[in-house]
This record gives structure tokens, sequence and C-alpha cells, in this order.
């Protein structure tokens, strides 16, 4: 029988190195040394017998021996997560409030939140949607645990989670970005998607006027879907019948936007702190990477013990 053993931990650094195609950032990322990161990809390809990756200029693709080998890798990764996560979180239960606006609870959450209920199966997540504005002032009163939201001009506090790029965008079919004043489908007033889109345009002298005006995306959306209107939102909310309007003199580029993460005053929940930090970690994983991939973050403390004490 053969003796050869893998250790996880070099199962998951070829998966880092597969997805960034260089040491230094797989390093950076799995909080170890450039050497350490290549002496495990030397010990990998010893007990392998063949090489995983080839240079491609600065980057490391790999092989067609590595890709088999990251094929299996994957899935054993996720099997080892899925498992320790199973024998660490039972013992979390209890109920989370997360406001968030429709819009990234439809367009980021989802998969995040698939990930957490695998995670933490006893603990029920109850969404509140609505504008970033006033689930701020819930969540300093402690009437929602989380909030994730868009930072506005005078929010304080919070912590930057995810940066989202503005984009124009108009249906598949539509003409409306060619019409003049250009219909503008926005949020009402005082969102910052709606100030810049404004700005922009004020800026570049395009007239514009107002189509549709909307608290949910889905009223945005339907605007731009029937072709009566041009909107503004993140790159995460273009959808299939939709399409991005190339940048130019009538349409500026339009800036990023901050996603902060706050938590209620006083929550010492480990319900609540196990989906903060699941969200503050994998919001932070660059956009079309599968999260499944990523290792999880720590296991939460509960803290309400030492409260009580």
């Amino acid at each position: 029988m053969n003796s050869l053993s893998l250790d996880i931990r070099i199962l998951r650094t070829l998966q880092s190195v597969s997805e960034t195609g260089n040491i230094t950032e797989s390093a950076r990322r799995l909080g170890r040394t450039q050497p350490a990161i290549t002496l495990q990809l030397q010990r990998l390809e010893s007990i392998c017998g063949f090489n995983l990756f080839r240079s491609e200029g600065r980057k490391m693709v790999l092989t067609p021996d590595g890709e088999l080998v990251l094929s299996y890798a994957n899935s054993i990764l996720r099997l080892h997560d899925e498992l320790m996560q199973r024998i660490e979180s039972p013992d979390v239960e209890g109920q989370v409030v997360l406001g968030t606006p429709d819009l990234y609870a439809s367009f980021i959450l989802p998969s995040i939140l698939a990930l957490f209920k695998q995670a933490f199966p006893r603990v029920q997540v109850q969404l509140q949607c609505s504008l970033s504005t006033p689930l701020v002032r819930l969540v300093h009163r402690g009437e929602v645990d989380l909030a994730l939201v868009t930072r506005m001009n005078d929010f304080s506090g919070g912590r930057v989670v995810r940066q989202e790029q503005l984009i124009w965008m108009t249906g598949e079919n539509s003409m409306a970005h060619a019409e003049t004043p250009v219909p503008l489908a926005l949020l009402p007033p005082g969102n910052i998607y709606r100030d810049h889109a404004i700005e922009c345009l004020e800026a570049a002298r395009h007239p514009w006027r107002i189509a549709c005006v909307s608290e949910s995306v889905s009223g945005l959306q339907a605007a731009v879907f029937s072709g009566m209107a041009v909107t503004v939102l993140g790159r995460s909310a273009l959808v299939p019948g939709m399409r991005e309007i190339v940048r130019g003199p009538d349409f500026p580029a339009l800036p990023k936007v901050d996603l902060l993460l706050y938590k209620a005053p006083g929550t010492k929940s480990a319900a609540a702190n196990a989906l903060h930090d699941y969200l503050a970690h994998y919001l932070q994983v660059e956009q079309g990477t599968d999260l499944r991939n990523i290792p999880r973050p720590p296991r939460p403390v509960d803290q309400t013990a030492d409260a009580a004490e």
C-alpha cells in the first residue's frame, strides 16, 4: 500500500495559485511566506511525479496534469470543509435579522447565504429589505442585527467589505440612451447611485429627465427592460435582457461605491457573529469566483456566556 498522503494545506495552496497565477498573491491570501508556498508546490509535484504549472510570462498556468490534480483537490477540499462545518457549527443556533437593499439581496447575497445555511443549519436568517439610510438607523437602534448597505456621504462607522463599480445600463434592444433628453430610471432622492448619475450627466452637459423613480431594483429593471429608460446600478446587477452602455462623452465613467457592513451595538450572539464573519469574508472575494473553493472564515465565539458573568 502506498504510504504517501496529501496535506490539506498543500491542496489549498494548489487551489490558490491556480486562481491567482502568482506565488506572491497566494502567500498573501493564505498568510504564509513565499518560500513556504514554493516548497509546498514542489512537494506536491514530487508526490505526483509531474509538473503542475508552466509559466506564461509572469503568470503560472496549470498544465493538463495540473488541471486533473486540481479537479480532485477541489472535491477533497469541498468535502473537507463541509465536514469541518458540520463538526464545528451544530451548537450555533438562533435568529439573525439582516437588513440590506433588495439590490444586494438579489444579486450579491444568495450564494453567500446558501453557504452560510449549509454551515449553520440551525441559524435562521431573516432578511429585511429597505434603502440604506433607514437601515443604518435601524442597526444603530438595534432593531436589525446586521446591515449591508451602500455608503452614503453622511454615513459613519461600518466596515468596508466590497466596492461596486457603477455602470450605465439600458435594455438589450433599447435606444433610450440615444434620446434627448435621456430618460432615467433612478432610486429616490438622497441615494448615491442617483446622485452620481445626475452629477455625471450634468458635468457632461447631457440633458436628462426622470422617467421612473423606484425604491426597488425591480422597478428600475422594469423601466429598462421595457426600453423606456437608462439606469445606473452596480455591475453585479447586469442581467440578461440588459446591456452596459459604452462610456463616452455623453455617458462618462461612473465611480465605485463602498458597501458597508454594520453590526448592532452590543450584539454578542454566536449566530450574529457567524453571519457577520461570513459576509465580511466572502464579500471581499472577487465577483464570479466559486465561493465553495474559498477557505471558510474561523468559527465564531459565543460571547453571551461571557457577557452574563
